[in-house]
């Protein structure tokens, strides 16, 4: 069973125009709203492979309630809180541009977070096999949210999957004790301090912030795939090319999908890329169906070339 946490959830509305013009009035084709932020993505796309899940995440408001319709059935554990749950757009053009207008979210009270990571460690004693925190931080939660979040998966023994962005993913990274870190291609870049614009330069910044206690790096490549780091090898895979519909949500996918089944690490940096190539073939923030993910198949290459620029791949 597989924990997931988002802090900073949303309801997540996309329209598709045809093209995005500044200034503009514009005619929307369609419209879509999902359950939305990180890490109920996640748990998303694991409860639609069968896969046991369970979200932990804070409610509130009329943002809340409608979260929580959409989210139907996903086995969860909601915090109330008094502010608002967020509500997030994204304008999504037929050439798979994707524009996100990404709200703040509510402002959190010391007792609403200490109730969070309550329901965290009520949650962690019952075992699950990993726990997958995921996201922006919500107002009133300090950078070291992450960390404490490590910490009490530590002191349970269950790994800690980690997927954010910024202080509160560098405050984790330099913190050590995170099983797997899965940034992006940007945010790996930020933080290391500096460009990586070949395979080697990913290799050697995800070798690098491994080295601060981190076990396993899983750094997505949007089109470009994925590459996966440990303290042995490094393996590179990428799926099929496939018409963008929608990214948002993509690297969530994959995140699920490396988490989906236990094996070896390369089958599942396939399964990641595959997950992920899915998600972006599809509208919005829809998650796909194993059927989906059956028709993006992907090689994996062990040690690939380190002078290989990612804009080349």
């Amino acid at each position: 069973m597989i924990l997931t946490l988002t802090p900073n959830p949303s309801v997540d509305h996309t329209l598709e125009v045809d093209g995005l013009v500044r200034g503009e009035v514009l005619r929307v084709r369609a419209t879509r709203a999902h359950p939305g932020g990180k890490g109920v993505n996640v748990a998303r796309a694991l409860s639609g492979a069968d896969v046991p899940t369970r979200a932990v995440l804070p409610v509130g408001g009329g943002g809340g309630a409608e979260l929580s319709a959409l989210l139907g059935d996903l086995p969860r554990a909601t915090v109330p809180i008094e502010g608002e749950t967020r509500a997030n757009i994204t304008v999504a053009e037929p050439d798979g541009t994707t524009t996100k207008l990404n709200a703040p979210g509510p402002v959190l009270s010391p007792a609403e977070i200490r109730a969070l990571l309550d329901v965290v460690e009520d949650e962690l004693t019952r075992g699950p096999d990993w726990i997958v925190a995921c996201g922006s931080l919500p107002g009133g939660a300090t950078a070291d949210f992450y960390v404490r979040v490590a910490e009490l998966a530590a002191r349970y023994g269950v790994p800690l999957a980690l997927d954010s962005s910024g202080e509160p993913l560098a405050e984790a990274a330099r913190a050590g004790s995170v099983a797997l870190l899965k940034p992006n291609h940007e945010e790996l870049e930020e933080l290391t301090g500096r460009d990586l614009p070949t395979v080697g330069a990913v290799v050697s910044a995800a070798r690098e912030v491994l080295s601060w206690g981190n076990e396993q790096a899983l750094v997505t490549l949007g089109g470009h795939g994925a590459i996966l780091v440990d303290d042995t090898c490094s393996w590179w895979a990428r799926g099929p090319l496939v018409r963008a519909r929608s990214t948002v949500g993509a690297g969530d996918c994959s995140l699920a999908g490396f988490l989906s089944q236990d094996g070896p690490p390369d089958k599942g940096l396939a399964r990641a890329v595959s997950w992920g190539a899915a998600a972006v073939s599809l509208p919005g923030t829809t998650v796909p169906t194993p059927e989906d993910v059956a028709a993006h198949e992907t090689t994996v290459v062990a040690e690939p070339e380190p002078h290989q620029r990612i804009d080349r791949l």
